[in-house]
């Protein structure tokens, strides 16, 4: 039984300049598994940047981790004479620890963002996560996702398996190549379309909610006649009714739950062709 755990800090020195470009600084990490060839999982947590996970057919867990390029202006900070800068602050830090298939990545840059690109064998489950500058992408993985963003979009690519995915600021977007027919999904937004591709074959009872925009598919949804539906409560001796304005319905006779919600955008149900 093999554990590994590998760790990378980076510090580069700059010499001064009033105007610095500064070129991406890139590392990559190669992560054995404990039992290769078995299923696994990865947890990615950062602050800021984005997430590529692609699925492929190699072993190990490869991971290529590089800051962003950005312009520098001049400081207002003179130095004294005869001194120069040595430093500028352009270190980034990435952990990744591996213990029985199970690999955790997290970057412990709050300033700089720090974009990963990762490939996984395409039998993994996955827990992403990310708040600022940065969109999630997932290709070609079978397995359970568990995808959280704040400030970007998430788009999930010829999936197979099972989704809950939710942004704050951005759209949402995933294609399935096959779908777990036993395992409820959530796909939620706040400001973005909600736009999921399923096989024709998928059957599932869909939970449906968009604010300010509309619900669109080509499936035959048999859709839940008696909406809305109220909900009475009383507390203190005053009374509320809550009109629930949800859209229920059945793809290809029901199955487990599918929800689906937006305030801003529209919802798409796709067939796949």
């Amino acid at each position: 039984m093999i554990n590994s755990f590998i760790r990378i800090a980076l510090l580069l020195g700059i010499t001064a300049t009033p105007l610095l470009a500064q070129n991406d600084v890139k590392e990559q990490l190669v992560v054995p598994l404990t039992d290769p060839g078995k299923t696994g999982s990865l947890n990615v947590d950062l602050i800021n940047g984005f997430i590529h996970v692609v699925g492929y057919s190699g072993k190990d867990i490869v991971i290529d981790a590089a800051t962003s390029g950005r312009q520098r202006t001049q400081n207002n900070d003179q130095p004294a004479g005869g001194m120069r800068r040595i430093s500028g602050g352009n270190s980034f830090d990435i952990t990744a620890e591996e213990k029985n298939n199970a690999v955790k990545v997290h970057s412990g840059s709050h300033q700089k963002a720090v974009n990963l690109t990762i490939k996984v064998p395409q039998r993994f489950s996955l827990k992403l996560h990310t708040i600022n500058n940065g969109d999630i992408t997932v290709e070609n993985v079978t397995g359970e996702l568990e995808i959280n963003n704040i400030n970007g979009a998430i788009e999930l690519t010829n999936i197979n398996g099972s989704a809950v995915a939710q942004t704050v600021n951005g759209d949402l977007k995933a294609t399935f190549r096959d779908v777990d027919n036993k395992t409820p999904m959530a796909f939620s937004t706040l400001n973005g379309k909600v736009d999921v591709t399923f096989p024709a074959s998928v059957k599932a009872n869909v939970k449906l909610k968009s604010d300010m925009g509309d619900v669109y598919s080509d499936f035959d949804i048999d859709v839940d006649k008696s909406q809305p539906k109220a909900t009475r409560s009383s507390q203190s001796g005053m009374y509320r009714v809550t009109v629930d304005d949800w859209v229920y319905g059945k793809i290809n006779n029901g199955g487990p739950e599918v929800m689906m919600k937006t305030m801003q955008g529209s919802i798409y149900i796709r067939k796949a062709k």
